[in-house]
């Protein structure tokens, strides 16, 4: 049932209802932690901010069981292309169809959608409230839990006590403010104009993800979801936002791609682009996420996407704390998270400065380079995020990837036959059989599975077969025999033989404080 307010000490308090709070509460509330969201807005914002996501966000709305409603509100982009004011083409990137996390590699996404969907799963889940009109102004925290205090949409104070809270609350919201936490800023400022439309039709030619790398003026264009368009201009420093943002100014800009006859203009906003990384993401009982931790300009769209990953780190962990075990597990929330996201903003600023020379010269040393790359043959790297370190990773860190499997009842994505949680995966050997029963019982106590391919093991019949070829090729380049899984699908470490399998399963346990 809903948690009873405001009498009730709930486990978790959400503040800020965008989407890293929503994935966060609904990944709570899937556990079936009792949650409490405090929101400011009466209502869903409604208006597309994000563009993008990539095929690891999908996988983690696969696992709330929503993958298939977001389909409706994305498009699968194939590609990403620069051109030069010349419309000379510097660069190609192709997207993988499937990524390694099973699904297309890049969706460009009608945020309001999204959003949409995830309310809607929050709503569904008994044991998460929403308070909308709640404007937090006060917290109070103590050894067993935080006391948050809130303005109601009626105007007097409300009480909500959490035995932890998350700030999902963004970049200038309440919560990181009042903790005292600082910001290590990066100094990255860039003034932007956004511009997004409503196509009447197809509109031939419009680039569907395409930087326009002209010093003369920087322009963004991608799709963002069916039917949706948006134009980004980088604006000097003096640039009056109230002329910027003119109807006929934002017509005139574009007039080279679309026309009244082909759009609506449906919102202009004028953005300074940022990026900051704040000091501290655990206080005590309080941690944040999202925006309110990390603040990155959007050349490699991956702000609502960082936040999406801070909900699905943390969801789990703070769920296994609930249970009992030991509280420092927080700690390796920004441990494993922060190195990730430093490296993506590092790459975006860097990506960032490279698409937005105003020098002339400067811009067009770097077109002759890369269009003489392009002649060459020579064919982009793609961006690989760094592996989680530190924290509750033993010699893994990277993604355990999805494919197509099947089990003697079906054929299906790994995560839907086996489901997350705590795995060890083998590869078609007896590798199971090595580890003691004690040690077993101890992480099948965890919620933990054991996963074979091609044989079945003593606890849980898995006869899968690897229909997709994926794990056939992902064993055999990473060496092991075994893998153990957590349960946000990042692998904690890697077995070559069944002793270090049972020297693994073991080393999790210990910093679990889980005996066997």
């Amino acid at each position: 049932m809903k948690p009873d307010l405001p009498n009730t000490t709930v486990d978790v308090v959400v503040v800020g209802y965008g989407p890293t709070g929503m994935s966060l509460a609904a990944l709570l509330g899937q556990q079936g932690l009792d949650v409490v969201v405090l929101e400011r807005y009466q209502g869903l914002y409604n208006m597309p901010r994000a563009a993008a996501f990539d095929d690891e966000t999908m996988r983690t709305f696969q696992k709330l069981g929503v993958a298939e409603k977001m389909l409706p509100g994305t498009n699968v982009q194939s590609g990403y292309v620069w051109v030069n004011g010349n419309d000379d083409v510097l660069l190609d990137i192709e997207f993988d169809n499937p990524g390694r996390c099973g699904w297309p590699a890049q969706y460009m996404m009608y945020q309001p959608h999204v959003e949409t969907v995830l309310h809607e799963l929050v709503e569904s889940l008994p044991s998460v409230e929403v308070r909308r009109g709640s404007r937090v102004s006060r917290l109070d925290q103590d050894a067993s839990g935080v006391t948050v205090t809130a303005v109601g949409p009626d105007g007097t104070d409300e009480s909500v006590r959490g035995r932890y809270l998350v700030g999902c609350d963004g970049g200038n919201g309440f919560v990181r403010e009042a903790l005292g936490v600082g910001l290590d800023d990066y100094g990255f400022f860039e003034n932007w104009l956004v511009c997004d439309f409503l196509l009447h039709h197809e509109v031939p030619c419009l680039p569907t993800f395409r930087q326009v790398c002209n010093p003369a003026e920087p322009i963004a264009i991608v799709n963002i979801g069916p039917r949706h368009h948006r134009f980004s201009f980088r604006l000097e420093a003096q640039t009056r936002r109230d002329e910027a943002t003119q109807a006929e100014q934002v017509w005139a800009r574009v007039a080279a791609y679309l026309t009244p006859d082909d759009a609506d203009l449906v919102r202009t906003a004028n953005y300074t682009f940022r990026s900051a990384i704040a000091d501290r993401w655990r206080v005590g009982r309080a941690l944040l996420a999202g925006d309110a931790a990390h603040q990155m300009p959007p050349f490699l769209a991956q702000g609502m996407v960082s936040g999406i990953r801070d909900a699905r780190n943390l969801a789990w962990k703070l769920g296994m704390v609930l249970a009992g075990h030991p509280e420092d597990l927080l700690d390796s929330y920004q441990e494993e998270r922060e190195r990730h996201v430093r490296f993506i903003t590092v790459k975006a600023i860097e990506l960032g400065r490279v698409q937005t020379m105003r020098d002339v010269l400067e811009a067009k040393r770097r077109d002759a380079s890369m269009i003489a790359a392009r002649r060459a043959n020579k064919k982009p790297d793609k961006l690989v995020y760094p592996a989680l370190s530190g924290g509750l990773v033993s010699n893994g860190g990277d993604l355990f990837p999805q494919g197509l499997v099947s089990s003697p009842d079906r054929t299906a994505l790994f995560d839907d036959i086996v489901g997350t949680g705590w795995l060890i995966v083998a590869n078609g050997v007896p590798t199971l059989d090595a580890v003691p029963q004690g040690t077993r019982a101890a992480f099948a106590a965890l919620g933990g599975r054991e996963v074979a391919f091609g044989f079945a093991s003593m606890f849980e019949p898995a006869d899968l077969s690897d229909t997709g070829g994926v794990y056939g090729r992902w064993f055999a380049s990473t060496g092991c025999v075994a893998a153990v899984v957590r349960p946000d699908s990042y692998v904690y470490g890697l077995a070559r033989d069944p002793q270090e399998l049972v020297a693994l399963t073991k080393e999790l346990l210990g910093q679990l404080a889980v005996t066997t």
